[in-house]
């Protein structure tokens, strides 16, 4: 048989074959992208594995369709540390955008004509000397910089409607109370004094669910700043999608059943989906090669691969007692939803010999909550943070207690 790819891509971010079942979500974000006046910024969020990135740069596309600038990045928690650092990252992709626009020309010295003379485009530098010389806090200074890069690119005839500030892992901006340092609450303020002015410049956040809340503590007003959509696990139809259409031009293909087995195993996540497509894929391939027969899906060895390349490394990485209660959790009837402290406290009277008491849990829900593997919504509730862990979770105690 010919050698042919395995088009299945499981990598964090990366562009599936066919993007499956994000219509909705993708006419969502055009619709906040067709607005004359920005009243409505964007927040992308959802579980790890659901495809915020990928859905990401699909918006990305139809805002250049709808005459946008972009200006994108990663946030870092190095990009929270100060108000500073926060407008350092902001001035740095805003630099990116808009560093073609000339707003004039600088005389060399000697004897030239004005075609010789050096251009000014908005760059970094440029950018920079205006915060740099701009009187007040750094709120002052992003905002005056902001306004004169609007002033400079609205006389230029390209037609734009204006800048999408779009930032992946958005989550890991906070302020630090501590320290004096709000960068947080700086972005929400900076953007909504400038779409107050009419400046179309929009944010696009996506993150895990723990944004939303983190913004609204910052700001109490930044829930009427935002348009949330909330990506979930794909329906069964379009989970089949995600199965077989990568698979039109290629000689192998999955049958019913074994589609059958990949939404089960994957529960309609994406990156699940492509992370078992491409191992399976991987192995028929192999076997196509030698000539072999090709084997089913084995999903037992497919989850034992799965628990180690995205389950363990985030398990081994918190307390024993923290690994406790999300066994508690994992047992509750509503652990794939959402459930509160107090019902964690309840199953462990009836399970543990000696209960967490309430104290206890709402610390351990705390520190479970920064290392991300829970978030906590506006009525107070928890979920958990890590798509199928509470299945994981499962397979571990059965494993256990088979050995």
């Amino acid at each position: 048989m010919a050698v042919f790819s395995n088009p299945y891509r499981p990598g964090a971010g990366h562009t599936p074959p066919y993007l499956a079942g994000r219509e909705s979500e993708l006419q969502e974000a055009r619709k906040r992208l067709l607005q004359t006046v920005v009243t409505e910024n964007i927040i992308l969020t959802g579980l790890r594995g659901v495809g915020k990135t990928v859905l990401l740069e699909k918006i990305k596309n139809i805002a250049f369709e709808e005459k946008w600038l972009w200006a994108e990045n990663d946030l870092s928690e190095s990009s929270s540390v100060s108000e500073a650092t926060l407008a350092t990252r902001i001035l740095t992709d805003l630099a990116l955008a808009v560093s073609f626009v000339e707003i004039g020309r600088k005389q060399n010295l000697g004897f030239h004509t004005n075609e010789d003379a050096t251009a000014c485009n908005l760059n970094f530098a440029y950018l920079s000397e205006i915060f740099s010389r701009t009187p007040g806090l750094v709120s002052d200074k992003l905002k005056a910089v902001l306004n004169f890069a609007w002033t400079a690119l609205s006389k230029q005839s390209l037609n734009t409607r204006g800048i999408v500030f779009a930032y992946d892992e958005a989550q890991n901006l906070a302020d630090h109370s501590v320290d004096k340092q709000y960068p947080l609450s700086l972005l929400l303020e900076v953007f909504q004094s400038l779409q107050k002015q009419n400046i179309p410049f929009m944010l696009l956040l996506t993150g895990l669910p723990t944004l939303l809340p983190k913004l609204v503590e910052a700001r109490t007003y930044a829930e009427r700043m935002f348009r949330t959509i909330f990506l979930k696990n794909l329906s069964k139809s379009d989970a089949r999608d995600a199965i077989v259409k990568p698979l039109a031009n290629t000689p192998l293909r999955f049958s019913n059943d074994s589609i059958d087995t990949v939404i089960s195993v994957s529960g309609g996540y994406p990156y699940f989906i492509q992370f078992i497509c491409k191992e399976t894929y991987d192995v028929w391939i192999q076997a196509s090669l030698e000539g072999k027969e090709i084997p089913g899906i084995p999903p037992d060895d497919l989850l034992r691969k799965l628990d180690a390349d995205f389950f363990h490394a985030r398990w081994v990485n918190i307390t024993d007692r923290q690994r406790e209660v999300l066994r508690l959790i994992s047992k509750l009837d509503n652990c794939d939803g959402e459930f509160s402290g107090q019902e964690i406290v309840e199953i462990s009277k009836k399970l543990l010999n000696k209960p967490i008491s309430s104290s206890q849990v709402n610390q351990i829900l705390s520190a479970l909550l920064n290392s991300g593997m829970v978030y906590k919504n506006r009525h107070g509730k928890y979920s958990l943070a890590v798509p199928l862990l509470s299945h994981f979770i499962r397979r571990q105690e059965t494993a256990t207690t088979v050995e």
